[in-house]
């Protein structure tokens, strides 16, 4: 958007004239409260300044917005007019992206001055400054009700509520008309998810705001209420830092999958594929949802020490000898050293390291037995056996779905754990397998049900030469396939 389309300038036009409007009684008629003001504007910059203060990180990630209970206690305390003025500099100072970044510094002080002033209105029309313990908004100031008087709860909540909400519904309002008019997203879908992803945050904000105005109101003043902002604002700051670290996980495991999808081009998207499969076999399983995550992980991460394989023996068309079988055998080593170090990944690394284990020891690296692989390592062995067979590769061609599974079903047993087969056969039955879609020959799609009917996975392909069967093209038996395969070792398409 480095340069507005002039609906847009229109626009925000538009929003600066109407909160200079907003904000204009505040500035005309007597009695606003100065002091309140400025200092509820010096706290709202101060929140804002923080975020992008140098001595505590990078600038807030993205989707972390505004810290509003400073300027919601304005909206509690003041009048309308002046809640509108109290928006300004903290918009005007939030962090924004660097293009364009004079014009959305002014829209963000136009948009929070107008949500600020609506929100005092309905706040004054359910006659909350009277419950906050003060008197009619009309030329009300902060603290000038009396000392010691108790608000009105829980009356004073509901006039609390309405504001937040009021807030919350003009700040989403106008977001979604800058949508239309500077991104040119269609009006049916502009405003679409705005709201149930703002909500909650603007009404535990508004809460927030409430108790900073109650204390603020009492005999105790403004130290009482900087008491409520403090934790409230370590809280957002920490939740901040959490969006943080996980964006960094997120990349870290995006840049890993790329370096190997770049080196071994034949399998390109199997990462993201057997990730999708093992969370689904995992959700079968009924584990819970935060080590679900982990398990995608898992799956997503399992071949990543193919970096450590020489690209050569990745992209041979012929058969394998031994000693290159040997060489390509130690990639789960490679990736469990690589990612020891990545705290992150937790019981991934352990998947990562065993996912050639077979469940009748014939497996590799340490030929361990039953149950002595760990659980995320036999769900990722499922998971990447079912794409190596689905998957059509340069020295092989995909299997329909039915057929994979039914050639896992032989398996189990002797290279996989049943229960983790039966988990993905019962997965695919009820939502059917929708894979990542990386390229035209790796588009399948698979009803629900297709696979207890039978019915192939897309067009029926012709099998591999020399008729070699599914669970050897998935490396399933560790020996050379008939008809002059590359007969990959162990699980997943190729070691």
């Amino acid at each position: 958007m480095r340069v507005l389309p002039p609906g847009a300038r229109g626009y925000i036009l538009c929003a600066v004239l109407a909160a200079a409007a907003c904000a204009a009684p505040a500035l005309t008629r007597p009695g606003t409260p100065w002091a309140s003001v400025a200092l509820l504007a010096v706290l709202y910059l101060g929140c804002e300044l923080v975020k992008v203060s140098p001595l505590l990180g990078s600038r807030v990630p993205e989707g972390i917005g505004s810290f509003f209970p400073v300027l919601l206690a304005a909206v509690f305390l003041l009048p309308p007019s002046a809640a509108a003025l109290v928006a300004v500099p903290g918009g005007l100072a939030g962090p924004v992206a660097e293009r364009t970044a004079r014009v959305r510094r002014v829209w963000h002080a136009a948009q929070q001055s107008i949500a600020a002033w609506a929100a005092g209105q309905a706040f004054a029309l359910l006659h909350g400054p009277a419950a906050l313990g003060g008197v009619a908004s009309g030329g009300s100031s902060a603290g000038s009700g009396p000392p010691g008087r108790v608000a009105d709860f829980p009356y004073a909540t509901l006039p609390a509520a309405v504001a937040a909400v009021t807030f919350c519904l003009v700040l989403t309002a106008l977001d979604g008309g800058v949508l239309v008019t500077a991104e040119r997203r269609p009006a049916a879908t502009a405003w679409r998810g705005l709201l149930p992803r703002s909500l909650a945050p603007h009404c535990l904000h508004g809460l927030a705001g409430l108790m900073m105005a109650v204390m603020w109101r009492s005999p105790y003043g403004l130290p009482a209420a900087l008491l409520v902002l403090l934790p409230m604002y370590i809280s957002c700051w920490v939740f901040a830092q959490y969006h943080r670290e996980r964006a960094a996980h997120r990349a870290t495991i995006r840049a890993l999958v790329q370096a190997v999808d770049i080196k071994d081009r034949y399998t390109r998207g199997h990462s993201e594929r057997v990730g999708q499969a093992s969370a689904m076999i995992a959700r079968e399983l009924g584990m819970a949802e935060d080590r679900l995550e982990v398990v995608r992980i898992a799956g997503i991460l399992h071949d990543v020490g193919k970096l450590g394989v020489p690209t050569r023996l990745l992209r041979k068309d012929g058969p394998l000898t031994p000693e290159e079988r040997r060489i390509i055998e130690l990639h789960p080593e490679y990736g469990h050293e690589m990612v020891r170090g990545i705290g992150f990944l937790g019981e991934a690394r352990a998947a990562i390291l065993h996912h050639h284990e077979r469940v009748d020891g014939s497996g590799y690296p340490y030929g361990l037995t039953g149950e002595q692989i760990p659980v995320l390592a036999r769900v990722v062995a499922v998971a990447d056996a079912f794409d190596a067979m689905t998957s059509t590769r340069s020295y092989s061609r995909a299997r329909p779905v039915p057929t994979a599974l039914a050639e896992l079903e032989r398996c189990a047993g002797a290279q996989f754990d049943p229960a983790m087969v039966r988990a993905l056969t019962g997965a695919i039955g009820r939502h059917g397998w929708h894979p990542v879609v990386t390229s035209d020959d790796d588009l399948q799609v698979i009803p629900a049900g297709a696979a207890a009917a039978g019915a192939p996975a897309g067009p029926e392909r012709p099998g591999p030469p020399g008729g070699e069967p599914a669970g050897e093209r998935a490396g399933a038996l560790a020996v050379p396939p008939p008809g002059g395969g590359r007969g990959r070792p162990g699980t997943g398409g190729g070691a």
